[in-house]
């Protein structure tokens, strides 16, 4: 829970709703056993919404972090490389909630044939 509080509440628990989403379309369509273009369109822009989110608080993350530098005389290492880290959560969780739809549009396309 921790890294959800790391990466940005606003975007981290965003993507994290997305996660839910996808996971309930993907859940509902494999019980339905029907999968309507409605679902995989919906799937679809949703895990791509969470992509584009997660790298959106990125380029936000690091563009603040970059002028805190600016101004800053002199930074460390670590200092540097912990808000590098902390802003790559981000993107890396709307990667994984890209992945799950993507994976479940796969399973839903492989069960129609």
């Amino acid at each position: 829970m921790n890294l959800l509080q790391e990466g940005g509440p606003l975007f981290m628990y965003t993507i994290l709703i997305c996660v839910i989403v996808c996971v309930v379309f993907i859940v509902k369509a494999f019980l339905k056993g029907d999968v309507d273009v409605k679902t995989q369109k919906l799937l679809k822009h949703v895990g791509l919404f969470a992509l584009v989110w997660g790298f959106l608080g990125f380029m936000i993350g690091i563009i603040g972090a970059m002028d805190a530098i600016a101004i800053a005389n002199d930074i460390s290492v670590p200092v540097l490389a912990w808000g590098l880290r902390v802003g790559l959560l981000s993107p890396a969780f709307g990667m994984v909630a890209f992945l799950i739809a993507r994976l479940g549009l796969i399973g839903l396309t492989l069960k129609e044939k």
